[in-house]
């Protein structure tokens, strides 16, 4: 791979990862308001209680105590969506995408540039603060709009090429590492091992908004009915072969991207990148949920997200790190690598 090739692959592949995470990231907010809205009669407490677990589930509960005195709807909110000193949030995560999508402008289609560009515009107006102010539903909608007409996008108008194949290998490897965050929100109403004999109806209620955070309530319900219970959720989100939000369909889809790349057929490979994502996937392909609650339902989801950043270290040294012409190039690609972790 070229020296151009691999900037423009680092630059496809965070640009993908950028707007999924972006989505999730409105996808999380959305549902926990409507979660809210049934329960009006919480106090403070209750409310930290609420909204702490999202901000724990992104990893950035340290850098967020260091910003705001308390976790309260209005805090956790700015800092998700607004607050630019938060690496990860949706306004950060807007910004990012639309700079990797400017260093590529000639590699994607003109359709892709102008919606980006349309919902960092979006953001950087004041529009952007008054919508959320006046209806934080329509706001988050506009968002999850703009990212999935940046998937459709990518999907009718880019050639399957290398380029394509590494938006299709950072967008699964993001939604793959989201499903298991949006997922463990809900792992401290969980015993540490083991399946939960009994469901409050509180716990149900929460467990349902997990599945909606993920778009999965339509699709579950019409496998299980109105039954909620953690094991048909933990399930459904982490090993279904059909629905296209959960881990073991997105590992899938990642591992046969890279393979793509690299020409490898499959149960081969030629790099620690599809090594560490044909395990995973196996794993998966034999996995079974007790197996799972029985670990740890947490523990696992933590072993998970560490061996997805695994794949994305491997993929960086594998396509992104290759020798340079000089000092300041590989100064350059080594800066924007660090900075999007």
């Amino acid at each position: 791979m070229s020296t151009m090739l691999s900037r423009v692959a680092n630059c496809l592949y965070w640009l993908a990862r950028y707007i999924e995470r972006a989505d999730n990231t409105a996808r999380i907010v959305d549902v926990n308001l409507q979660l809210l809205l049934e329960s009006r009669r919480l106090d403070p407490a209750q409310l930290a209680a609420y909204w702490m677990p999202i901000v724990e589930s992104t990893g950035d509960h340290e850098h967020f105590a260091t910003l705001y005195p308390s976790p309260t709807g209005e805090s956790v909110t700015e800092f998700l969506l607004f607050d630019q000193r938060n690496g990860n949030s949706l306004a950060s995560s807007v910004s990012q995408a639309r700079e990797n999508a400017r260093m590529v402008r000639d590699q994607v289609p003109a359709e892709m540039w102008e919606e980006i560009n349309r919902l960092f515009l979006f953001f950087r107006s004041d529009k952007a603060r008054e919508l959320w102010e006046s209806s934080p539903f329509d706001f988050l909608q506009q968002v999850r709009s703009s990212a999935l007409t940046f998937v459709g996008i990518s999907y009718a108008s880019t050639p399957q090429n290398e380029g394509w194949n590494f938006i299709q290998v950072g967008k699964f490897l993001e939604r793959a590492d989201k499903t298991t965050r949006m997922l463990d929100i809900r792992h401290a109403t969980l015993p540490k091992r083991g399946i939960p004999a009994t469901v409050s109806q509180a716990d149900a209620l929460g467990w349902s908004a997990v599945l909606r955070s993920c778009s999965a309530w339509d699709a579950y319900k019409a496998l299980h009915g109105s039954e909620v219970h953690p094991r048909l959720v933990a399930e459904y989100l982490l090993l279904s072969d059909e629905f296209p939000r959960s881990l073991k369909f997105c590992v899938d889809r990642l591992d046969a991207s890279l393979r793509q790349i690299s020409g490898v057929a499959p149960r081969r490979f030629s790099n620690d990148a599809e090594r560490l994502s044909g395990r995973l996937l196996a794993e998966l392909q034999y996995s079974k949920i007790e197996e799972i609650f029985d670990i740890g339902l947490h523990d696992y989801l933590d072993q998970v997200q560490l061996r997805l950043n695994q794949i994305g270290d491997a993929l960086f040294k594998t396509y992104i790190f290759q020798p340079f012409v000089n000092l300041e190039d590989e100064i350059l690609v080594q800066q924007e690598y660090q900075q999007q972790q």
